[in-house]
């Protein structure tokens, strides 16, 4: 079936869904996950989960870098980033920790699965009892699927294979797939006995546990980032780097939706509303989106404003370009702060380092007696900030022509004084 048609038919919903943002985030939205009560959860670059009940946000805060996943039990609501550790929510004590980024995050009524770039699955008893790593593999997991019944696990990464594993032992039971194309998702219909993943190559799997036959869903659009099931599992969602969302039908299997969903970079995260009659996305835009499944391509596309990384370098000064790059993803210049990964830039010259109110420094910049100036910023983006400030939460980045790291420094002293 690679190389579908698409037929874009309607699809009759009741008329009650509407077309909505939630705005507040600082950063990309990463992960979604729902409630049947209406609740919806985003999970940020910002460092953050925002927890949203009619569209207004409680913020839940601790993470150190980047929120990545989230998903609700029942009971509690986890989290997991790129500061290595998995979060249970409202209270946001650390349930446990990889040694590398968490990316990936499933959760049964008994336990809570992480999916790391160390090559190990975690699985995280609800009740605090003893953990297990499964692994580790060969290279980094990113996506995990509970059964419906909590017992059996399944995992996949970027070797390509799809894994099915024991929970209660923890051991490896199956290789339900090897090939050669990393898989980023992974949705499991245990009550329809099949599987659906999504890879690098761009195309969309899905295959019978029974039979082991498969059919293939492809627009040549890659790679596939995100993928959701709706409620009464009738439509299969996909999310590609190139911005798009496809639906599939999963009773007639046929491409029915095929929407540009942003105006530029990738669809990151999707989600089926509770009642399954909207679609939330989130990409590079700090917002997440709700289009009506019905009406996809009647609303407006993510980020219909383009953010400064992604604005035309001739239209900047080198400066404002080098910042662009490096900086503007994590740091704003205005004096909120405006909930980004990282503190503002607002009034940065002569202030000690780690000492803006507000923020969650790491221990590293907290007991820095670094003061932020013409020679500390240079040398900050020659030396780069793993060298140069050892275990601050900084991404690993240099600037190493000096004509740039002046233009960026004289840049910054224009635009951040107060």
């Amino acid at each position: 079936m690679r190389g579908l048609v698409v037929a874009l038919a309607l699809i009759p919903l009741p008329a009650l869904a509407e077309f909505f943002t939630l705005k507040g985030h600082g950063g990309p939205i990463m992960g979604i996950a729902t409630a049947p009560d209406g609740r919806i959860a985003t999970a940020s670059f910002d460092n953050s989960v925002g927890l949203w009940s009619d569209q207004t946000p409680q913020w839940l805060e601790g993470h150190e870098a980047a929120v990545n996943s989230v998903a609700f039990n029942g009971t509690a609501i986890y989290s997991a980033g790129d500061d290595f550790t998995l979060r249970r929510w409202p209270s946001g004590a650390i349930v446990g920790k990889h040694k590398g980024k968490i990316v990936g995050l499933a959760a049964s009524k008994t336990h809570v699965a992480t999916a790391s770039w160390d090559g190990t699955i975690g699985l995280w008893p609800v009740d605090d009892f003893t953990p297990q790593m499964l692994g580790p593999i060969s290279s980094g997991v990113n996506t995990v699927a509970f059964s419906s019944d909590g017992t059996l696990l399944y995992s996949a990464g970027m070797d390509g294979a799809l894994r099915l594993w024991d929970v209660s032992t923890g051991q490896e039971m199956q290789r339900v797939v090897e090939h050669g194309f990393g898989i980023n998702e992974l949705v499991l219909n245990t009550q329809d006995n099949w599987i659906a993943y999504g890879a690098v190559d761009g195309v969309t799997r899905v295959r019978d546990l029974t039979t082991g036959e498969e059919r293939d869903f492809t627009l040549d659009r890659r790679p596939i980032l995100a993928l959701a099931l709706s409620p009464d599992r009738g439509l299969l969602a996909v999310g590609d780097g190139e911005g798009f969302i496809m639906v599939i039908d999963t009773e007639e299997w046929r491409i029915v939706q095929d929407f540009r969903a942003t105006l530029r970079g990738p669809v990151w995260a999707l989600a089926f509303s509770a009642d399954g009659q909207n679609i939330h996305a989130g990409g590079i835009d700090e917002a997440m989106y709700s289009w009506p499944v019905a009406a996809l391509g009647d609303h407006e596309q993510m980020a219909t404003a383009e953010p400064s990384f992604l604005k035309n370098p001739d239209e900047m000064s080198n400066g404002e370009r080098q910042f662009a790059r490096k900086c503007s993803i994590c740091h704003s210049l205005t004096p909120d702060g405006q909930r980004r990964a990282g503190p503002t830039l607002h009034g940065v010259f002569g202030r000690q380092a780690g000492t803006l109110p507000g923020y969650f420094y790491s221990d590293t910049l907290q007991d820095s007696d670094i003061i932020w100036n013409d020679e500390t910023i240079n040398a900050l983006f020659d030396e780069g900030p793993d060298h140069y400030i050892p275990g601050s939460k900084m991404p690993m980045q240099r600037i190493t022509q000096a004509q740039d790291r002046d233009d960026l420094v004289a840049f910054l002293r224009r635009s951040t004084s107060p």
